[in-house]
């Protein structure tokens, strides 16, 4: 016999946390269902924990109106419940003349999206600002900082249970079938088990579509194929120079080796873009040599021998190599005609800064 509960989240990283929360505080029976251990073991806890501002996404899509909302939200949400941010903010620096155009359309972009104070520095002004810094111009984005992700992840993790919400962790959900009243789903771990849901939120992260395709009665062209983009971050082994985050004119592949901060002052360089098959979070320390030469166009004196291998991300990515980035998907019933069914995919950067925002979206979407 199944057990019953009006609403099940699939994954306990920041955004199935932050929409676990949002259902429960509006009075609905909430569980997260987690196949790991504890929460936030993912992709949620191998980033570089920067609140974006909401610069470089497509006007209108969900990721520039999301991260705009949820940086603000954010940034309420730590004041409100003592979790540590750093505004320090961020420069995006053009190293070469082709590139400024590119910066000039950054800013554009933002001021469309909603993000107001973003300004074309000239090269003394960063320079004023950043003395170590080498560029010929440079975009000031105030609003860019920097979380405690874990400690968010916890907030939000007693905000859910405070609200009657439940986690059962080690608990990997295997299959589901999908009917008009309501979703049951096979879950694993020691004791295996079946719930029944009327909603199901499937905010997996990573194992988002393969998990989709487990469900019986949502159709195959509602399945989106996963890619995986592994990004390695390197730790400076000196100290930096720098008090803000610096950032690369972006790249096709994405938005380059770029420097960020941890709240302990600690630098580091990433994320490279590596597709993989499988996830493997090992850092190979021979992908550091071809980090030098990127970081070295706005640092030249980046000393040899001063990156260590420091951790791995990888990315849920909807988009094969080569193909133009995709923007969040949330499908619900009015696409895939599965009542009570959601389904988040190819929830990446930037999934952290837009936590908040998603699960307003996903709440309303009930």
């Amino acid at each position: 016999m199944a057990e019953s509960v009006e609403c099940v989240v699939i994954g306990a990283g920041v955004v199935g946390l932050a929409v676990a929360r949002a259902l429960a505080q509006k009075g609905l029976e909430t569980v997260v269902v987690e196949a790991e251990s504890g929460i936030g073991t993912g992709t949620s806890s191998r980033n570089s924990e920067v609140i974006h501002a909401g610069i470089y996404y497509p006007t209108g899509s969900l990721k520039a109106r999301f991260c705009v909302a949820g940086k603000h939200a954010l940034y309420r949400y730590c004041a409100e419940h003592g979790v540590t941010t750093h505004n320090c903010g961020k420069l995006i620096v053009a190293t070469a003349e082709d590139q400024v155009e590119g910066l000039k359309g950054l800013v554009a972009r933002g001021h469309a999206n909603g993000v107001p104070d973003l300004r074309m520095l000239s090269r003394a002004e960063a320079l004023a600002m950043e003395p170590a810094l080498s560029c010929v111009t440079a975009v000031h984005s105030p609003s860019t900082g920097i979380v405690d992700s874990h400690a968010f992840m916890l907030a939000l993790q007693g905000d859910l249970e405070s609200a009657g919400g439940m986690l059962a962790f080690a608990s990997p959900v295997l299959r589901g079938a999908c009917r008009d009243d309501g979703i049951t789903l096979e879950v694993g771990g020691e004791t295996a088990s079946e719930i029944r849901a009327r909603v199901v939120v499937n905010s997996a992260g990573l194992a988002a579509p393969g998990l989709a395709g487990q469900l019986d009665g949502l159709a195959d062209t509602h399945v989106p194929k996963a890619y995986f983009a592994k990004g390695n971050y390197y730790t400076l082994t000196g100290r930096s120079p720098f008090s803000r985050l610096i950032y690369p004119a972006p790249e096709a592949a994405g938005l380059g080796v770029h420097l960020t901060i941890d709240l302990g002052g600690q630098a580091r360089f990433g994320p490279d873009v590596e597709w993989v098959e499988s996830l493997d979070y090992t850092v190979d320390p021979r992908r550091a040599d071809s980090f030098y030469a990127a970081i070295r166009a706005y640092w030249p004196q980046l000393p040899d021998g001063a990156l260590a291998p420091g951790y791995a991300g990888i990315r849920p990515k909807l988009q094969a190599p080569g193909e133009p980035a995709y923007d969040f998907v949330i499908d619900g019933p009015q696409v895939h005609g599965v009542p009570g069914l959601i389904n988040l995919f190819g929830i990446e950067s930037p999934g952290l800064t837009s936590s908040l925002a998603i699960a307003e979206y996903v709440a309303d979407m009930l």
